[in-house]
């Protein structure tokens, strides 16, 4: 419980708008008015789309060979996604945030949560503030919504980016109880944060079709008819604050890398080369937490739209002990797909998992586990990665990984990782079509 005499919490949500298209605009400055969307993985579908390309009528999740023919007439540019550059831009927004707020919390690649409770400034200026320092910082445009709970601030965020009244930023604090109230009327229920379309459907048949109504109605019979998750939220409309800051980030319960294949693969060599990718891959992300894996998981599919019956196999082994060395795991998958492969089938998709997860510290280890020297495979790990990250992802890998990697996710569209390769920097007097 908070003390009375402690000031009542404010929290503020900065979200970049259409993070990455945003992202693909920032080294383009000839695009800052042209259409965009990227693609998702094998430049299958369309998951970001500017305010432009919305006007235009094309749909969020729509294949994009049902609607390039008409996207290209009308001056749309397409890219395919570039993770690596959304995750360099991502972290620079975050650590810019920073400067502006004792404690954050990371709620996605393009939100952060930021606690501005006994701050004696005024609100909305300071979010003016913080909007147009992380467009300088970073050249991505941004929203604020502040409110007196998480639920609030982030309505306040997504009344920010829709009415272009508040300028970006929005602050329920500073508003009266009626003009607050008066706003809430106004938005469907759906736009509340947790409030999803099942909940929104049961909550319009009982006549609570808009915010306000959902503000005001009683919290027990909320709790007896949709739980306690939904009291919640209504307490939190009404400025009681009942999620707090979540800085520390939860170890994960399991890691995994997988992607569909730019082309199907059929022969046991290239499942070899893909298993052993994703491998590596997982592991890499393993030490980044500093967690060990007691089993591997893996599974392999051909297409549920092809013309052939479905196929598709997984298996999971434990280890003898607790690993994050890339060398046994990848042994591990392999096994595992000697065992599941089988020919004259047109895969389509590979993946490994590494399951039940335990830190590095305190872990048991097995008397008849792995028996090479524990330090020396560290050392090996912790030199490798690091010539990874200088040199760029996957630059020293296994030989079972292989080199062409005909496999791999198609990106045609992919523009220049211009934030993580020295080899794709712009150059001083680069220009671009105007």
């Amino acid at each position: 419980m908070r003390s009375t005499s402690s000031p009542r919490p404010v929290f503020a949500l900065a979200d970049v708008n259409s993070m990455y298209c945003s992202c693909e605009r920032a080294f383009r400055p000839d695009l800052h008015k042209t259409p965009i969307v990227v693609l998702s993985n094998n430049d299958g579908c369309v998951i970001a789309q500017t305010k432009e390309v919305k006007a235009l009528g094309i749909e969020m999740a729509q294949p994009w060979f049902e609607v390039e023919k008409q996207a290209r007439a009308i001056g749309v540019v397409a890219f395919s996604s570039n993770y690596e550059m959304y995750a360099s831009f991502s972290n620079r927004f975050v650590e810019t945030l920073r400067h502006f707020a004792p404690r954050i919390e990371v709620y996605s690649i393009d939100e952060c949560f930021m606690d501005l409770t006994g701050l004696k400034l005024d609100l909305e200026e300071y979010g003016r503030k913080i909007k147009d320092t992380v467009l300088e910082w970073t050249s991505l445009p941004i929203c604020v919504g502040i409110g007196h709970s998480k639920t609030l601030a982030k309505l306040a965020n997504k009344v920010a980016k829709k009415q272009e009244r508040f300028g970006g930023v929005c602050d329920f604090t500073s508003m009266s109880e009626a003009e607050l109230d008066a706003l809430l009327e106004k938005l469907d229920v759906d736009k509340v944060w947790g409030v999803g379309r099942r909940y929104a459907e049961r909550l319009n048949s009982l006549g609570v079709r808009n915010v306000l109504r959902l503000k005001r109605a009683n919290p027990r019979r909320v709790r007896d008819e949709f739980g306690v998750v939904l009291m919640r939220t209504v307490q939190e409309l009404n400025g009681i604050a009942c999620h707090e800051l979540t800085e520390e980030i939860e170890p994960s319960k399991q890691v995994m890398s997988s992607r569909s294949f730019g082309q199907r693969v059929s022969s046991l060599q290239g499942l070899r080369e893909a298993i052993s990718f994703h491998a590596a891959t997982a592991t890499a992300r393993l030490r980044e937490q500093r967690l060990y894996a007691q089993a591997v998981h893996c599974f392999i599919q051909n297409s549920p739209f092809d013309e052939r019956p479905y196929f598709g196999r997984s298996l999971t082994i434990a280890l003898p002990s607790p690993t994050n060395d890339t060398f046994k795991v990848t042994e591990a998958a392999l096994m595992l797909l000697e065992r599941m492969y089988a020919p004259k089938v047109y895969y389509q998709k590979a993946g490994v998992m590494l399951m039940e997860l335990v830190p590095v510290a305190g872990q048991q280890m097995d008397l008849l586990g792995y028996s090479d020297d524990a330090g020396k495979a560290e050392s090996l790990m912790t030199a490798i990665d690091k010539i990874n990250e200088r040199y760029g992802r996957h630059t020293v890998r296994l030989a079972s990984q292989g080199y062409r990697n005909d496999w791999a996710m198609r990106r045609e569209l992919k523009s220049r990782n211009y934030t993580a390769d020295w080899n794709e920097l712009p150059t001083i007097g680069e220009r671009f079509a105007l």
